[in-house]
């Protein structure tokens, strides 16, 4: 095995592990959404935040490591357009996904509070899931248009 071939799987590796995250998590806090149960939603937010911090994070910082490893390896410029463009989405990326770790805090937070309390999810709770679902659109539309760059370098 060559040590571009080991950096590469790394690199794949991880781009697997941010969609794969990125989808568990978008489902899993959907249905626990469309529950409406605040109990069921507090548990299912808390385990997406522990998620997304050991998952998701570990994977995000691993990728420019690895990205910047196999360009070294190849002689593969950073001007190179399908380069250029997948850096900007990721930073894209990045800047949505930041706030929704915040938001996911927050739709925890909301929900034990309702939870323990006996009431009804306060309206800043639904207020900030749509914030959460919509930062979700550009941020893994983003993720997905960086692999099919990786795979097709198409310019």
């Amino acid at each position: 095995m060559t040590l571009y071939f080991l950096v590469k799987y790394l690199h794949v590796l991880g781009a697997i592990v941010i969609l794969g995250t990125g989808t568990g998590i978008a489902f899993f806090m959907l249905m626990a959404h469309l529950g409406g149960e605040a109990a069921f939603i507090a548990r299912t937010a808390g385990v997406v935040v522990i998620a997304d911090m050991l998952f998701t994070l570990s994977a995000v910082l691993l990728q420019p490591v690895t990205g910047g490893t196999l360009m070294w390896l190849s002689s593969t410029a950073v001007t190179e357009r399908w380069l250029l463009t997948s850096l900007a989405l990721y930073a894209i990326a990045g800047l949505f996904w930041v706030p929704v770790i915040f938001m996911q805090i927050e739709l925890r937070d909301l929900a034990r509070a309702a939870d323990r309390s006996g009431e009804k999810l306060p309206r800043r709770y639904f207020t900030v899931f749509r914030r959460w679902f919509l930062c979700g659109i550009p941020g893994f539309g983003s993720v997905m248009a960086i692999l099919w760059l990786m795979i097709a370098k198409p310019y």
